[in-house]
């Protein structure tokens, strides 16, 4: 972590010409605003960046956080405090909201937002991090001061030293005290909407799971994933990625757990022949290379990745075909993602792949029946991935699965159309709400008695390195953060029946 050390004083002499600081290091107290630091200290500094770049600009903190730290040349142990410190803020930004409403004296959404945004990064340093209480208060309002002025940083001061009275476990408990609701409860512990923890509960119990696991699954989401690699096979390496400290996977094949550290300065993340990719989404696209078809595995094959930007399941799934003799097509409705999927295919053999601009939802006129193996990634709510985009679980709404419901369906249908007799399609989606999942597939199969569901955990049970996911529920399969330490990836495998 950063460290916290305060400022140094030598021997300075003040106008009169006496002289000041004699004993060294000063120590001030939370109840001196007025002498605190008045420099942003850098690893903050990134976090409060990458705080104000989600909340003005609808930005990704994961797309941001990286060019943050490289900007502000943070080593390897501030970047780590860096990292924490803003995905802690934002992970936890409801339980936040909840304690700061206690002790800010108005509502607020009448705060300056860069305000509240340090507020939040001074309170998870106070409540849920190894920070000494004084460092947080007097580094936080330093970050005050040099980035939104002095004044804001006098309430800043006063409102994080009412923080710091009580523990997270004991705040929590005051939020909760007297509720009987057990959505609220569970909201409030766990800093989730309360529509997304009912959605959660829903999905859990429509993919079989008990719906006593919520809290379990909220948990989940609120700790920190390791960053997963996979070599594309046949091109990439993870010598280098081990010889840094990471782990081999322990769910997919050809796959590392890379702990700490910047991953970008490996050698195989820079030419694209090793990729970051949850383990999730390695194996669903694994699960699709490897079922059989009818015809077998044999090659000459052509695949289709139906919305393929920006490209980590295209590069995994062309890698594959290449190495079995098969061809990927992989499309991508817009020109700029487009070109992201390109460099993510450059690695592989330019012979196994070619990139469509266009939207999926029309490819069948352009290759009617024309795929034997056909991946819809389709665009969805990505509650399953609110661990590594903890910023998502304040800006999605529920009606946002009524506006993605019919582009999934007509996906999917467009991908029914496509695929040749004999082939399979994968509808993939990385959220376990049955609005996205089970009533996509149930709608868009209904009538079509050409199609039949195959078994989808046996196929990732298949994939898998121990082969022991138990992640099916009937035909359909649903994988979880609280039980195999992935995104919660659902996966419906549908055969054409010739």
């Amino acid at each position: 972590m950063t460290s916290d050390k305060g400022q140094r004083g030598g021997r300075r002499r003040n106008e009169q010409g006496r002289e000041r600081n004699r004993t060294g290091a000063r120590q001030f107290s939370a109840a001196a605003p007025a002498q605190r630091t008045r420099r942003a200290d850098p690893a903050r500094l990134v976090a409060f960046e990458v705080l104000r770049a989600v909340a003005e600009d609808d930005a990704y903190a994961n797309l941001v956080l990286p060019s943050s730290i490289r900007k502000h040349r943070l080593q390897k142990q501030d970047a780590g405090f860096a990292t924490e410190l803003a995905y802690g803020a934002l992970r936890g930004q409801g339980t936040y909201d909840a304690i700061l409403t206690r002790c800010v004296d108005r509502p607020l959404d009448q705060l300056d937002p860069a305000i509240l945004d340090a507020l939040r990064i001074g309170t998870h340093q106070l409540l849920a991090m190894r920070v000494p209480p004084h460092a947080a208060l007097d580094q936080t309002v330093g970050l005050a001061r040099a980035v939104i002025g002095a004044g804001p940083s006098s309430l800043i001061n006063a409102v994080l030293r009412k923080v710091s009275v009580r523990s997270l476990a004991e705040w929590t408990a005051e939020l909760t005290g007297g509720l009987s609701d057990a959505t609220r409860i569970s909201s409030l512990t766990h800093s989730h909407p309360e529509w997304i923890v009912r959605a959660l509960r829903q999905g859990l119990v429509t993919h079989g799971r008990s719906a006593d696991e919520i809290d379990s699954l909220l948990a989940a989401d609120n700790a920190a994933p390791i960053v997963n690699l996979v070599a594309l096979p046949g091109i990439g390496s993870l010598d280098e990625a081990f010889a840094t400290g990471a782990k081999p996977g322990t769910l997919a094949p050809e796959s590392a757990l890379f702990a700490s550290g910047d991953v970008g300065r490996l050698e195989g993340i820079r030419t694209g022949t090793t990729r970051v990719q949850d383990a999730g989404s390695q194996l669903v696209a694994r699960a699709l290379a490897l079922v059989e078809v009818d015809g077998g595995g044999s090659g000459g094959q052509t695949w289709l990745d139906m919305c393929a930007g920006p490209g980590g399941k295209a590069a995994l799934l062309a890698a594959i075909a290449a190495q079995q003799g098969n061809v990927l097509v992989a499309n991508e409705p817009a020109a700029h993602r487009a070109q992201l999927v390109r460099q993510a295919l450059r690695p592989v053999d330019p012979a196994a792949w070619s990139v469509r601009v266009g939207d999926g939802q029309d490819i069948a006129e352009d290759y009617p029946d024309g795929f034997d193996r056909v991946l819809v990634d389709a665009p969805c709510t990505g509650l399953g991935a609110l661990r590594r985009r903890p910023e998502s679980r304040w800006r999605r709404q529920p009606s946002d699965l009524a506006l993605l419901g019919p582009l999934q369906r007509s996906l999917l249908q467009a991908a029914l159309d496509t695929v040749k007799p004999g082939g399979v399609v994968a509808y993939v989606t990385c959220s376990p709400h049955p609005a996205e999942t089970t009533a996509v597939v149930q709608d868009c199969l209904r009538g079509r008695d050409d199609f039949r569901l195959l078994d989808a955990g046996a196929a990732l049970d298949k994939a898998s390195l121990d082969g022991g996911l138990a992640a099916g529920n009937g035909s359909t399969a649903q994988l979880w953060p609280h039980v195999h330490g992935t995104d919660a990836m659902f996966l419906a495998l549908i055969h054409r029946q010739r």
